[in-house]
């Protein structure tokens, strides 16, 4: 078979092993970053407009923030592709590392536990830089809920979600999605960006629906478990958002515990607390659930590769 086939497949291993051995670029070469910074100065002057307006500027503003990820990620690849194939792909795996972040996710939930050891106000400053809620009044078995719900939710949005763009459209695509759920971060909320994030909101519920409703697959997996797909789709429908009770439901059933957001909604109401035993769980189901769909990216980057061959 040409090695050419295999470059997709090599860059999804060799992009999780920089992760694993690196973890994040620096700030100055982070393309997340940049990203950023682009919806941070415009976001501010946007939010200031009428609401027709700030729709219409937002949305453009997001077109625009597309086009240039996917556009540069494309332009990367084509460079790539006049190199040799060991080369293409060990390029192609330093340009996709930073578009997913499995070893910041883990050791961040992880540090959330290791603080509460130590003290509960310890615990909620840790918790605050994962969770944009206010973590000033939560007690030990809640702020362990949110780490989990953070868990499980980024698992789809920081790995599985970049590695189903990228098996299915490269590089460019995964660099879209990257962009489209930095925006949803950013702007993706009611309140001052309301309506100049509508569109970027509506985009990231879009490019997620699929990865969210495989990361809930893949836990259950990783997890050896089955679950009645109605009561999957009743707790999924709790939360506010279309694709973030997926993995946060299946998550909360598995572990049989309540996950939820004070005063928001609650999963599976009829579990019990939670503890340390289950943020060690929840991690050790996530990686596993990370090493399948690896193994599936770079299966389906073979497969897509022969097929365009």
């Amino acid at each position: 078979m040409n090695p050419a086939a295999f470059i997709g497949a090599a860059a999804v291993c060799g992009a999780l092993l920089i992760d694993r051995a690196w973890g994040e670029p620096p700030t100055w070469a982070h393309p997340v970053v940049w990203m950023g910074r682009y919806l941070g100065a415009l976001g501010p002057r946007l939010s200031t407009w009428a609401p027709a307006a700030a729709f219409a500027g937002g949305a453009l503003a997001w077109c625009c923030g597309a086009a240039m990820s996917a556009g540069l990620a494309f332009l990367a690849v084509r460079l790539l592709g006049r190199w040799s194939p060991v080369w293409t792909a060990i390029g192609l795996a330093i340009l996709l590392k930073p578009l997913l972040a499995w070893r910041m996710l883990r050791d961040e939930v992880a540090s959330v536990e290791s603080a509460l050891q130590q003290s509960l106000p310890a615990g909620r400053a840790r918790l605050q830089r994962l969770v944009s809620r206010d973590a000033g009044a939560l007690d030990a078995g809640q702020v362990r809920e949110s780490a989990i719900e953070s868990l499980a939710e980024n698992l789809n949005d920081s790995v599985v979600a970049p590695l189903f763009w990228f098996a299915l459209g490269g590089l460019p695509a995964a660099a879209l999605y990257r962009f489209a759920n930095t925006a949803d971060a950013m702007w993706g909320y009611r309140g001052r960006y309301e309506w100049a994030g509508k569109w970027s909101a509506r985009a990231d519920d879009l490019m997620s629906w699929l990865p969210a409703r495989l990361t809930a697959l893949l836990l259950l997996v990783a997890a050896r478990r089955a679950l009645p797909v109605a009561r999957l789709r009743r707790e999924a429908r709790i939360t506010p958002s279309p694709n973030g009770g997926w993995p946060m439901g299946v998550m909360a059933l598995l572990l049989d515990v309540q996950l939820g957001k004070p005063g928001v909604y609650v999963l599976n109401a009829g579990g019990t607390a939670c503890n340390g035993l289950h943020t060690a769980q929840a991690l050790a189901w996530s990686g596993r659930a990370v090493a399948v769909a690896a193994g599936i990216a770079s299966a389906a980057s073979l497969v897509a590769a022969r097929a365009w061959a």
